[in-house]
């Protein structure tokens, strides 16, 4: 019955990856060891915010915490992902209309 409320909070290291160019415009966060992340899961990265100029990229190495989801949070995660995916169903790049 804990584990439908209770979460498990961790620290870990991680690995920040952050490009932008006209090519590639992303930002990647590595957690070191074996963490998987799941529906419901939130990490924070712990850190000033990262500035990236136009055609640079930036690797940098910070500590985030992670919270993991009760079973609750989880499953609702995952029922209203299912609603989310649907709105991207509806987007069309058509020029007209059909």
């Amino acid at each position: 019955m804990t584990r439908l409320f209770s979460t498990e909070t961790f620290d870990t290291a991680c690995r920040i990856e952050v490009q932008q160019s006209s090519d590639h415009f992303h930002a990647h966060v590595d957690l070191e060891g074996d963490v998987e992340i799941q529906p419901g899961d939130q990490v924070l990265v712990h850190g000033d915010p990262i500035m990236v100029a136009f055609g640079e990229s930036v690797v940098l190495h910070r500590h985030a915490t992670v919270k993991r989801a009760g079973v609750l949070r989880r499953a609702w995660t995952r029922f209203a992902g299912h609603f989310e995916m649907a709105e991207l169903y509806e987007v069309s790049f058509t020029p007209g209309r059909i």
